[in-house]
């Protein structure tokens, strides 16, 4: 178990149906347009660039996930969520000290996604628009300097220190 893994939650590869159906929960949970079970088997059929991690705690099989591409020395980020009820306690700050890196994605009128990242040491370069439908807006593109100060803010449970956002 790395530092920001602990007993109360840690992540492991995604590893079967079981799983995809818990990613599939929180999705439904997270987002007002979902992906489906068919768009993830999709992605799933190139497991040399698609990676779905998800965080689990004694009482959740999946209680949030990351689902990836990793291409050379960047990651695009494609989803990250955690069950709404289990929010702020670190979870998705766990996710991202497994997978981060420079580069991701991310709608513009998240503000609450935008701080959590933005506190992880991203800051938005550019703008494409009209990138998400259902509802329509635009897309960040955040992007992050490998030299790691952020996670300075971040203590080694993967919580935040006081100070810094939460997610």
């Amino acid at each position: 178990m790395s530092n920001a893994e602990t007993a109360t939650h840690w992540v492991e590869p995604l590893a079967g149906e079981e799983d995809l159906d818990g990613v599939l929960a929180v999705e439904a949970a997270s987002f007002s347009n979902p992906w489906t079970r068919a768009m993830y088997e999709w992605e799933l059929q190139n497991r040399a660039v698609c990676h779905v991690l998800v965080v689990r705690t004694p009482d959740c099989r999946v209680a949030g996930f990351c689902a990836f591409w990793l291409v050379v020395d960047e990651i695009h980020i494609n989803n990250l969520a955690v069950l709404p009820d289990l929010r702020g306690r670190g979870l998705g700050t766990t996710l991202m000290r497994r997978v981060l890196t420079e580069g991701l994605r991310l709608g513009a009128s998240n503000e609450a996604a935008r701080r959590f990242y933005e506190g992880l040491g991203f800051r938005a370069t550019a703008v494409r628009k009209h990138y998400y439908t259902s509802p329509t807006e635009d897309a960040l593109i955040l992007w992050r300097e490998p030299d790691g100060t952020p996670d300075s803010q971040l203590d080694g449970d993967g919580q935040t220190t006081p100070g810094s956002t939460g997610d």
